[in-house]
């Protein structure tokens, strides 16, 4: 089990994020906030039933807005209610041009395990078409205060794809990229999601489909190269640096929510999987945990959809997952999705590597959309 802990507010939105975040301004009621917050934990220490949490991620918005002493006051609520393991991995997402608001140490000495910086690119324009507020060297500045803070897990976000990106600038990139050598790398393609200014106005010069793939081939063979572990769709580990949080998601494990938006996912002592949501406007969210309703009925998901869902996770694992698993997770046996499964291997968009483990082709993973749709109920 892992919680997450949303906090929604950023200095401004990017133009790309579908993410629910707000801008900030000059009166966002951080204070307030924390206090709804710790309230929605106590809320949820009663789903979790004393299970031990593995890991917590503190997302957003900009969670490095907040200061670290409002950080420590939610992670001392956390410790408090919760069963947080000895080993909890605890991360926190970190906009480079923000951490000037609080010192890294003192994050690090509120209980921050795993710090992910929000780099997304390394040249001056390319962050200015992205609507960042930091520059190539506050993203050099922040990972070298990280490191002197004694972080020594720090994930950094790099994006590639960008509008009137070539595949020169996109190397560059990870060259610079490569020059900090972070435990862990995030490398992900710009996409245009709904509800986006982006999707809306689309930028000029988007890399067509072929030279976005190109770029991600050649990023992919550089990270490769330099020690790192392709281990998801879009996740490169140094060895023992796999993030754990995420790990619990692609795995389909099970994991609380706190704060505005926030989504969980639970399973019963039935076998019933349930997924739940908080209220999205932070407004809201408050007023509701103030009257004591913060929680959203959960939605049972059906076993016609659970297969589905298990597999629309587990296919971004580059090492695939096993008959174990699927029916740990979801109650399932291999036989619910024999169809699609062998419709998979035909296509050589699977491989199966012993008689109850199967992962996804290179073809597989470059295709992933595809392969995931085959297991649609």
């Amino acid at each position: 089990m892992s919680l997450y802990v949303h906090l929604p507010w950023c200095v401004q939105k990017c133009p790309y994020c579908d993410f629910n975040s707000h801008k900030a301004g000059n009166n966002a009621p951080f204070g307030r906030y924390v206090a709804a917050l710790i309230s929605d934990l106590e809320a949820e220490a009663g789903e979790a039933a004393g299970r031990p949490i593995e890991s917590v991620f503190l997302g957003g918005g900009t969670p490095s807005l907040f200061s670290p002493e409002k950080i420590a006051a939610v992670l001392d609520a956390g410790r408090a209610m919760l069963a947080l393991s000895d080993e909890c991995e605890i991360t926190m997402e970190a906009n480079p041009g923000t951490l000037e608001h609080g010192s890294l140490k003192a994050y690090r000495d509120a209980g921050i395990t795993r710090l992910s910086l929000g780099a997304q690119s390394f040249d001056a324009g390319m962050l200015r078409s992205l609507g960042r507020i930091h520059g190539p060297d506050e993203i050099s500045n922040a990972y070298a205060k990280a490191e002197a803070a004694g972080f020594d897990s720090i994930n950094v976000d790099l994006m590639f794809a960008l509008p009137g990106q070539s595949l020169d600038m996109a190397m560059a990139d990870i060259d610079r990229l490569l020059e900090m050598s972070p435990p862990h790398v995030s490398y992900y393609q710009l996409t245009l999601e709904p509800n986006t200014v982006f999707y809306q106005q689309p930028p000029k010069a988007i890399p067509d489909d072929d030279t976005a793939w190109s770029v991600q081939e050649q990023g992919q063979k550089k990270l490769t190269a330099a020690g790192y572990e392709q281990y998801e769709i879009s996740a490169f580990a140094k060895p023992g640096q796999r993030c754990q949080h995420n790990l619990n998601y692609w795995q389909f494990g099970d994991y609380l929510a706190a704060g505005a938006g926030a989504h969980g996912k639970l399973t019963d002592f039935h076998g019933q999987v349930r997924r739940y949501r908080k209220p999205a406007n932070p407004q809201q969210f408050m007023e509701q945990v103030e009257r004591g309703a913060g929680r959203v009925v959960a939605t049972p998901v059906g076993d016609d959809e659970l297969g589905f869902e298990f597999m629309l996770n587990v296919l971004r694992l580059s090492d695939g997952f096993t008959a174990e698993l699927l029916r740990e997770r979801t109650g399932l046996e291999m036989t619910a999705l024999a169809a699609p499964l062998r419709k998979a291997l035909d296509d050589g968009l699977l491989e199966q590597l012993a008689p109850h483990r199967w992962r996804p082709t290179p073809t597989g993973f470059r295709f992933l959309n595809d392969l995931q749709a085959q297991f649609l109920p």
